[in-house]
C-alpha cells in the first residue's frame, strides 16, 4: 500500500483475526463468559484486543480498527498510526520501543505494516 492512500499502521494478530478460536479461548481465560452466538462472538474481539492492548501497554496510544489487504480481505488490527486526520492516531509510527511488548506477544517479526481502512 502506498502511503499516501489513506491507510493505518498496524500490527495484525491472529488473536483479533478469527472470530471463532483464538479470542473465544482468550477471552475465557480472562474471564470473560464463553460465547455462543455468533454475536457472541463478535464482541468478543475488541474484549480480547483490549486485553492484550492493556497486558502490553499500548492500550493508551492505539486503536483497534478493521482494514483491508489489496485483495479485499477484511478483518481487525491493532492500529499505531494513520495518515488519515480523522482517525484520531499520530500521522507516524512509533518507536519500536512502544510497540516490542505486543509484538513479542503476538510472535510478529517487523515493524508494523500499512493496511487499507476499511
Amino acid at each position: 500500500m502506498c502511503q499516501t492512500d489513506l491507510g493505518l499502521r498496524c500490527l495484525c494478530p491472529r488473536l483479533v483475526r478469527n472470530p471463532n478460536y483464538r479470542e473465544s479461548k482468550r477471552a475465557v481465560e480472562l474471564g470473560h463468559p464463553r460465547p455462543v452466538t455468533a454475536e457472541d462472538h463478535m464482541d468478543i474481539i475488541p474484549l480480547a484486543a483490549r486485553d492484550l492492548m492493556g497486558d502490553t501497554g499500548v492500550y493508551r496510544y492505539t486503536k483497534l480498527r478493521r482494514v483491508k489487504t489489496p485483495k479485499g480481505f477484511k478483518f481487525w488490527c491493532i492500529a499505531f498510526s494513520s495518515n488519515d486526520p480523522h482517525k484520531r492516531l499520530p500521522a507516524t509510527a512509533p518507536s519500536e520501543e512502544k510497540y516490542l511488548a505486543l509484538k513479542e506477544a503476538l510472535q510478529k517479526k517487523g515493524p508494523p505494516q500499512w493496511y487499507q481502512a476499511s
